[in-house]
């Protein structure tokens, strides 16, 4: 068992590439100074994140200079991300960016280093209208890295407690979570620390590293961008549920140093251990039938058949 050094950021990036990759440039500087094996970068580094978030009660003129202002849509073997590759080195880097298929794009992060990318994903969750840009993923996987095994999400992702255990079942013992978190829409907070979208995203990072038992890396974008103030809390939480290492509400750069392995091994040995102890078999349909919101799967969407059905059902 090996320590690493981790590091994670809060940072501004927006539409200016040139920009973007200057900031890169600086926080690998800044990461490998601090002795780190894993730089976590935010969601939509590479090109920004949305200027707003469209619904069905913009207009048309208002939807069509939404469009023309989308980030850049990237190839995953495109000459942007090759660029990252060759800064990273020996350094394992996590990012976000938009990504073209042909002439669909996704809200998309990769990890990556000198030796080529390690792994992609493609954001499932959409919230307030990003599905008017973005089509939406639908795996959750697991991947080696000279880090550990990793998982990723983005943003949203973060609220649903099925995405992060998919990844832990999976081995992943990392799981980085990249966001572009603003502050609340409505009656924000004058001071962003107090702002109850801030609290939330705090709230669910330390959930989901400790119903996991996981180390959990969340990343997110600094200042301000089109109509969106992002609340920057970028943080490192052990397996425990404690906070390592966080910028607060500030730009900034959180490190921290720890054996991965030997920190979840001592969380799943103390009595605990989550993911042995599940009991799948008394869940019922969880997954598969919703009662609150009248949606139902179809056969082909369910669980595996051979799921337990209650004797009642």
């Amino acid at each position: 068992m090996t320590e690493i050094g981790i590091s994670v950021a809060a940072a501004e990036f927006g539409r200016d590439m040139e920009q973007a990759y200057a900031t890169i440039g600086d926080l690998i500087e800044r990461a490998r100074a601090a002795g780190s094996s894993l730089l976590v970068l935010p969601e939509a580094c590479l090109g920004g994140y949305l200027p707003s978030l469209g619904g069905d009660d913009e207009t048309e003129e208002e939807r069509d200079r939404r469009l023309r202002r989308l980030p850049p849509a990237l190839e995953l073997d495109g000459p942007e991300l090759r660029r990252v590759i060759e800064m990273a080195g020996d350094l394992v880097i996590t990012l976000g960016f938009c990504e073209a298929d042909g002439p669909t794009r996704y809200n998309a992060a990769v990890t990556l280093h000198g030796d080529g990318i390690l792994g992609s994903y493609r954001k499932v969750h959409q919230p307030l209208g990003e599905n008017l840009c973005y089509a939406a993923g639908d795996a959750y996987n697991a991947f080696d890295t000279p880090v550990g095994r990793m998982g990723m999400q983005i943003c949203y992702d973060k609220a649903f407690p099925e995405a992060a255990r998919t990844l832990a079942l999976d081995g992943a013992e990392i799981i980085t979570s990249l966001s572009a978190w603003p502050t609340a829409r409505t009656a924000p907070a004058e001071n962003m620390a107090h702002d109850r979208w801030k609290q939330r995203f705090d709230i669910y990072d330390r959930a989901r590293a400790t119903e996991n038992q996981v180390v959990w890396v969340a990343s997110n974008q600094a200042g301000t961008f089109g109509s969106l103030r992002f609340v920057c809390s970028a943080k490192i939480v052990g397996p425990g549920g404690d906070v390592l290492a966080d910028t607060g509400i500030r730009p900034g750069l959180a490190s921290a140093r720890l054996d991965v392995q030997a920190e979840i091994a001592a969380i799943r040995s103390g009595g605990m251990y989550n993911l042995r102890d599940r009991r799948p078999e008394v869940y019922g349909d969880v997954v598969a039938e919703n009662h609150v919101t009248g949606t139902l799967l179809s056969p082909e969407q369910r669980p595996s058949a051979t799921r337990k059905v209650p004797a009642h059902a």
